[in-house]
């Protein structure tokens, strides 16, 4: 019997499940660990080959005994743990796979990986994972037919499903609330655009927005990621003219939440004064200019006006405005204050569901003629705990797991899932369990 250890359960019902129904046909053990053994118990719902772990994961002395025993480690725990994880899992000479972005410490393993043997995926999760996967599909298609691609962009967005799609906003929270409040922070998104090297500072990305339009769905803005250059090498097409990578939303959200960028609100840096003792009108008030006889409504009209805003109705529906109800956050940031009061309001309901949306857009030449390629995909959740993101991330990882367990991946070190031999038996995979991309492809 071959062990497989799951370090933390949160997000991962659609990859227990899937590796549960694939454990008594293949003679595997899955051994899931979090703190919350209840959470354990009811995601593994009493399968025989599930057993129910609760320590903690982040200390190495408790791990230990179960990295020892296992014949792959699946972590899902916050990505910044992942080197400790590989770092035992080398020592021990354990396979291993991570949803996350390959960082610079865990690509500094690739060497030692590869001398040991070991696989130590990356990335292969929705996005990054999916991506990748369903991209290179296309990128190898065209340059065996002897094509040269010229352009590549490419987009995703983690939202509600339009039979759930109730709210002014078009939006609620499906994946992690601090990412999207903290979107496109940290630096300038940068891109090629012909040749034409493109930069957006944060306080512009929500204004240059791409419209994408997908069959059946209607349309969306896309705003671009803060790094689109890194992925020339990720796809071999370190010589393309255009690349760019972007994050999608329903129209007119983005325009919206400007207002929350230009006026400060998303900041994570200083610590408010008093925070606990905030209400919403105060915490907004606090952005605005003290105008003692101007409302704080009318002082958030005047700052939105310049932006383009002339209707405040979906900042009032988020209760922006509202005085009586303490905020009860100690020592907070901006950013955590706004994302407290967007948890109330953008939360999935019990019967909501959520949904995937993913487009690349490939321009190439081929025998003398431009050529245009769309791929999209587009998965609904099915309830609350298989939702559309915890299959598109949950999937990929348990095919993975699958494929390194019959050793069907001979590529060895630190990996992406973007070679053949890994990316076609998924996503063909995928297909069958109804994550499938759809391509229109004509001359232009």
């Amino acid at each position: 019997m071959k062990r497989i250890l799951l370090l933390g359960a949160g997000s991962a019902t659609t990859l227990i499940k899937y590796l549960l129904d694939h454990a008594v046909g293949n003679n595997w053990q899955l051994r899931v660990v979090d703190r919350s053994l209840d959470l354990v118990k009811h995601k593994l719902a009493d399968h025989p080959s599930g057993v129910a772990l609760s320590f903690n994961a982040l200390d190495r002395i408790e791990r230990w005994e179960e990295l020892q025993q296992a014949d792959l480690v699946i972590s899902m725990l916050p990505a910044r743990f992942h080197v400790e994880i590989a770092r035992d899992c080398l020592e021990l000479k354990k396979h291993l796979i991570t949803p996350s972005y390959v960082s610079a410490e865990m690509n500094a393993l690739n060497e030692e990986a590869r001398e040991a043997g070991l696989i130590f995926m990356n990335e292969i999760g929705v996005d990054p994972g999916l991506d990748h996967m369903s991209a290179m599909r296309i990128v190898d298609s065209i340059k065996n037919q002897g094509g040269e691609i010229t352009g590549f962009k490419s987009y995703c967005g983690g939202l509600v499903a339009p039979e759930s799609d109730n709210n002014p906003w078009n939006y609620k929270f499906t994946w992690n609330p601090r990412n999207v409040v903290l979107a496109a922070q940290g630096g300038m998104a940068c891109y090629i655009d012909r040749h034409q090297y493109k930069y957006i500072p944060y306080t512009q990305v929500f204004t240059r927005l791409d419209t994408i339009s997908v069959d059946g769905y209607g349309d969306f803005d896309g705003y671009a990621n803060r790094d689109s250059l890194s992925y020339r090498h990720i796809y071999g097409l370190e010589d393309i003219p255009t690349m760019y990578r972007g994050t999608l939303r329903k129209p007119g959200f983005c325009k919206d939440w400007n207002a929350f960028v230009q006026l400060g609100l998303t900041d994570d840096h200083l610590v408010l004064q008093d925070s606990e003792n905030l209400t919403p009108r105060t915490f907004v008030n606090a952005f605005l200019p003290f105008e003692e006889e101007t409302p704080v409504e009318q002082k958030w009209m005047n700052a939105c006006t310049p932006l383009g805003i002339t209707d405040i109705s979906k900042f009032e529906w988020l209760g922006l405005f509202d005085g009586s109800t303490k905020l009860g956050l100690k020592n907070a940031t901006a950013a955590q204050i706004l994302e407290k009061l967007l948890l109330d309001k953008w939360v999935l309901e019990p019967h909501d569901k959520d949904m995937l949306v993913m487009v690349h857009q490939f321009t190439y030449l081929l025998n003398d003629e431009r050529r245009f390629i769309e791929s999209s995909m587009v998965n609904l959740g099915d309830d609350q705990e298989h939702t559309a993101m915890s299959k598109t991330v949950g999937y990929p990882v348990g095919i993975c797991a699958k494929l390194i367990l019959k050793n069907q991946i001979s590529e060895r070190g630190v990996l992406l899932p973007t070679k053949p031999e890994i990316y076609n038996p998924i996503l063909d995979e995928l297909e069958e369990l109804g994550i499938a991309f759809q391509e229109l492809e004509k001359v232009v």
